[in-house]
């Protein structure tokens, strides 16, 4: 759980960014997975209006492109705390859309508006200070039966970081909260994302011995309302059965994925705690608790001893 002031941990999946996005108020877009640096499944997920990419983070490494200081009109916040790096990435991409059909919501409307004319600096401790940015945040919470002081990462700790890539006014960005500005990866035409899926190939390349998994989201338009207006556009005639029928099909699709997301985020913000504790008690009672405890020890050592390879997750 996360105290007052404080930002929570949150599980990069494609459904929980979603319900960010909804949460904040934002309409017309969602959150698809990629598995694939592969052209087709950027393709097949178009238009796409940024991309979040989650990372080990290893300490500072070499920038590519030009970094950007001064006034610009990306919007860029610098990460003044731990944790909201998730967020920080989806509101870097929302507010650099410059799409008129998609909706922000007066939330993120009245915080571009408010930190318009801050340095990056100030727009991250704005945003770290947002109250309802947090709130939703924090609705992902994980329920634990103690708190504990935040600590600094150690040195074998695992420490993962959220970036966002947006295309915007005929040039590409690379917006990282630790970084000290916008990072230009130049102009780009018709295909941003070409150029930031080179970019990606060649850092997940680079790091393939070091051992590291990503993670790789595409905030996109909202599938559902792309497919109602495609069946509302088609005449209901004997000749446009089968595709309406196929239209009709992928919004079902559509629905039951959100529902499944629906379910997956009330799971996750539950309180399992009580039931776990009981659980605990019966299983010390029947002197089960230690034996148990001792194979899931065992399966961790086995765990570590495998070698993981570079992948998208």
């Amino acid at each position: 759980m996360a105290v007052n002031g404080q930002w929570c941990l949150i599980e990069s999946d494609p459904g929980v960014f979603s319900e960010l996005i909804r949460e904040f108020g934002c309409k017309g877009l969602q959150v698809e997975e990629l598995w694939s640096l592969d052209e087709e499944a950027f393709t097949q997920l178009k238009p796409i209006f940024g991309l979040i990419f989650l990372f080990k983070w290893k300490g500072e490494a070499d920038i590519e492109g030009k970094v950007l200081f001064g006034d610009t009109d990306v919007f860029f916040a610098k990460q003044v705390i731990n944790n909201a790096c998730a967020t920080q990435a989806i509101i870097s991409v929302l507010l650099n859309i410059e799409n008129p059909e998609i909706q922000l919501g007066e939330t993120l409307k009245q915080f571009k508006e408010f930190t318009k004319s801050f340095d990056p600096t100030l727009k991250g401790m704005s945003l770290t200070n947002a109250d309802r940015l947090r709130e939703v945040h924090n609705s992902f919470a994980r329920q634990a039966m103690f708190e504990f002081d935040s600590k600094a990462a150690e040195k074998d700790d695992d420490v993962y970081h959220f970036i966002a890539f947006v295309p915007h006014k005929g040039r590409v960005y690379e917006l990282d909260g630790l970084k000290p500005g916008p990072i230009d990866h130049g102009s780009v035409g018709d295909d941003w994302v070409a150029v930031i899926r080179s970019i990606l190939q060649k850092r997940i390349e680079s790091a393939s011995s070091s051992e590291i998994t990503f993670n790789l989201m595409a905030v996109v338009g909202d599938k559902k309302e792309e497919l109602q207006k495609q069946l509302n556009s088609i005449p209901d005639d004997d000749n446009n059965q089968a595709k309406i029928a196929e239209i009709k099909a992928k919004i079902a699709m559509e629905d039951e994925k959100r529902e499944n997301y629906k379910t997956e985020n009330i799971r996750r913000k539950h309180n399992y705690i009580p039931l776990i504790m009981e659980m605990l008690k019966i299983l010390s009672e029947k002197g089960m608790l230690m034996p148990l405890t001792m194979k899931a020890k065992e399966k961790l050592e086995s765990k570590k001893k495998k070698v993981p390879t570079a992948t998208l997750r």
